[in-house]
């Protein structure tokens, strides 16, 4: 059962245009530590106005550290990291070998969340990397993406998760180790008024807590469940809960990529359209920049924000991390800035749509499924679909 925290204040930030000032104020104003988690850490304006802040604050005494993925962030590994750490910023590098072709399973566990906490009283948690907002193929509009700052009780939980993750991480590349960290107490601040829980996926203890907390929300909605989602490929269980869902009388709509920047995992997800459009299931994809966001909100009380795709790479070989919101005003914001992205930014398929399609194309998305399915199985998850 998820462990809601009261009294915190929690603020939705969307897209990097919101995210990084917000972020990058409270890092100049640091007086204590920066820990930063991401997956991607690009070498572009935003990567390197990331990197002078905190090599700023590291150089000022801040203990300031970065835990990177050592695929996602090679960028930074090979062009970025030596200048930091030279600043006096301490770096680690998340599983950082990720050559050969053959498919093993630890080369499919990435570091993927994206968490920074700044002087154990504020933390970012969600799915925005540090990464410039624009592409070079929507160049015209941000990538559409949500993050959370968290204020309160809560913050001592996501402070844990990340001295926890940089002590194993020390541990196994033989650093310095240190102590264990404990658990800190629970701030005695309480700035707001909103629940929340802060949710990890990891290999030991905590294996399927975000994709549970998905499942028992779908189960207790009553009248709307609203999910975006950049790489969707649920497993048999949350395809049946999402349409057991539906047949309950529930609204079910998907938001998904439409200008995808991962192709085979695209069509892969088109392979089940049919079946969700079959079972009452409204599907929009989204077309006006790439869709990277990863939130949820059910019957505008229920919300998360995080960097969990419903795939089985985030909910069974990647380490995630999200923020549960149980709250009326947060949920309805959420959903409400979901409401214009579908009004503006995509465009519902329906039935005869997938039947419109060419042959060839409707073929190579079974191929694309039948080839991830493969590749799922061979990582050692055959009971996945």
């Amino acid at each position: 059962m998820t462990a809601f925290l009261g009294g915190n204040r929690v603020v939705l930030l969307e897209n990097g245009e919101r995210y990084f000032p917000d972020v990058i104020e409270a890092c100049e104003a640091a007086t204590r530590e920066i820990h930063v988690e991401t997956y991607l850490f690009e070498n572009d304006a935003t990567g390197r106005r990331m990197a002078d802040v905190l090599m700023r604050a590291a150089r000022r005494g801040v203990c300031v550290r970065v835990m990177v993925d050592g695929f996602g962030a090679r960028p930074f590994v090979e062009e970025l990291m030596s200048e930091v750490r030279a600043a006096g910023v301490e770096v680690l590098v998340y599983r950082r070998d990720f050559g050969g072709l053959r498919i093993k399973r630890h080369r499919l566990r990435r570091l993927h969340r994206k968490i920074i906490t700044v002087d154990r009283r504020i933390a970012w948690v969600g799915g925005i990397n540090i990464i410039d907002d624009y592409s070079e193929d929507a160049p015209l509009h941000p990538r559409y993406d949500y993050a959370v700052r968290v204020e309160g009780p809560l913050v001592g939980a996501i402070v844990h998760a990340v001295h926890h993750l940089w002590w194993l991480v020390s541990w196994a590349s033989l650093r310095r180790r240190g102590a264990r960290p404990r658990a800190f107490n629970r701030l005695p601040v309480r700035p707001g008024d909103v629940r929340a829980a802060f949710l990890v996926r990891d290999n030991l203890r905590h294996r399927r807590d975000i994709e549970e907390a998905y499942l028992a929300a779908i189960a207790r909605a009553h009248k709307e469940i609203v999910i975006a989602c950049a790489y969707f490929f649920p497993g048999r269980a949350f395809r049946q809960a999402l349409v057991d869902a539906s047949a309950r009388g529930v609204c079910v709509i998907l938001l998904l990529q439409g200008l995808s920047d991962h192709p085979m995992l695209a069509y892969a997800t088109r392979a089940l359209y049919p079946y969700f459009l079959d079972n009452g299931i409204r599907l929009f994809e989204y077309h006006r920049s790439h869709l990277h966001a990863k939130v949820a909100v059910v019957d505008r009380r229920w919300a998360t924000v995080g960097s969990s795709n419903i795939d089985p790479f985030s909910l069974l070989l990647a380490r995630e991390a999200n923020v549960v919101v149980d709250h009326v005003g947060f949920a309805g914001e959420l959903r409400d800035s979901l409401d214009r992205a579908l009004q503006v930014g995509a465009q519902e398929l329906r039935h005869e749509d997938w039947h419109r399609l060419p042959r060839l194309q409707r073929f190579a998305s079974w191929c694309a499924y039948q080839l991830v399915r493969l590749v799922i199985g061979i990582a050692g998850y055959r009971g996945m679909h």
